[in-house]
């Protein structure tokens, strides 16, 4: 068995809006400038109390409701961050306790790429232990970015989507996957202190090194050179025709890098899912929101090939086209 069924997906969102009209005045730029550049209109922010893993719980507690299921029918929990509750325990251990998970409980830090990583760790879970896998991504980037950061300020936005993964009911339904690093990008997107490379000091908080950095030229031209090789090595690996994929769910990061991904792929304009138009870039949580959207609105069908692609900080990536087996509404 080499595959998976997704039979439950839930989201959670903060409620407060920040839309690039407020930014715009914020920057003193124009908010067509914002909206042209990016492809975002608004985005949320958490409110105080609202939390990593107050968000994945509440996506994870509507992804099981979905599916039927409990906490106590999940075999192993994963949690994709890179925005944990704090740097010990793993989020996992919290949102674990709050759903009530019978099974084992890892968080994946993959950056943006955090979701397919755990698409990819739950599907080998599964081969040991063919019995249902609970997968949250969640971050909170609005807490980790400079308010003065006119770069990151625009793209960044906070959310959860998870899924409930079980079986598939007649075989293997993932027809190829890749996964990849790049060590030696560390630099074009980091937050420098609070680890053992940098403490945490009075002088580290002074100078902001809390907060995330960026090296937006750096990201754009390594985001789409990976993302477009993975995609084509899974396809490739799938035997599959980029015009056969019904469904491309990419890392909802910049519309930019999404259209350059596509024309460089072959892979058709309407086939894209996105809601980065309203939501920004939520990093590991990206691509479980968009796919609950799209189950929700009834795009995905039985039999569709759907194909997820991520690219983060690190650098990482990662694709899987997987054959749809699933719960639909």
């Amino acid at each position: 068995m080499s595959g998976f069924s997704i039979t439950g997906w839930g989201v959670s969102v903060p409620e407060y809006i920040v839309s690039s009209k407020e930014l715009a005045r914020r920057f003193d730029v124009d908010e067509d400038w914002i909206t042209s550049r990016c492809g975002i209109r608004e985005r949320r922010a958490v409110s105080p109390g609202q939390t990593t893993a107050s968000l994945a719980v509440e996506a994870g507690r509507a992804a099981l409701e979905r599916a039927g299921l409990n906490g106590v029918d999940i075999a192993h929990l994963i949690v994709a961050t890179a925005t944990p509750e704090q740097p010990s325990p793993a989020t996992s251990a919290f949102v674990h306790h709050e759903l009530g998970i019978a099974g084992s409980a890892h968080d994946v830090n993959s950056e943006c790429a955090g979701f397919i990583y755990g698409l990819v760790s739950a599907m080998a879970l599964m081969v040991l232990d063919p019995r249902p896998v609970l997968l949250i991504g969640s971050d909170t980037h609005t807490l980790t970015t400079d308010p003065d950061d006119r770069d990151l300020s625009i793209l960044v936005g906070d959310g959860a989507g998870a899924v409930v993964l079980t079986p598939p009911s007649d075989g293997g339904r993932v027809r190829a996957w890749d996964l990849g690093a790049d060590g030696s990008c560390t630099g074009s997107l980091k937050v420098p202190a609070g680890g053992s490379r940098m403490p945490a000091t009075e002088e580290t908080v002074r100078q902001g090194l809390h907060n995330a950095q960026i090296n937006g030229n750096e990201i754009y031209l390594n985001a789409v050179r990976y993302t477009v090789r993975t995609v084509r090595k899974t396809l490739e690996t799938a035997g599959v025709d980029p015009s056969e994929v019904k469904h491309v769910i990419p890392h909802q990061a910049n519309i930019r890098i999404i259209d350059s991904i596509l024309n460089h792929t072959g892979l058709r304009q309407e086939s894209l899912v996105t809601n980065l138009e309203r939501y920004g870039n939520t990093a590991s949580a990206s691509v479980p929101i968009a796919l609950a959207e799209a189950l929700d609105e009834g795009r995905i069908e039985e039999g569709d090939m759907v194909l997820f692609a991520g690219f983060g900080a690190g650098m990482t990536w990662g694709s899987i086209l997987l054959e749809w087996e699933g719960r639909t509404p």
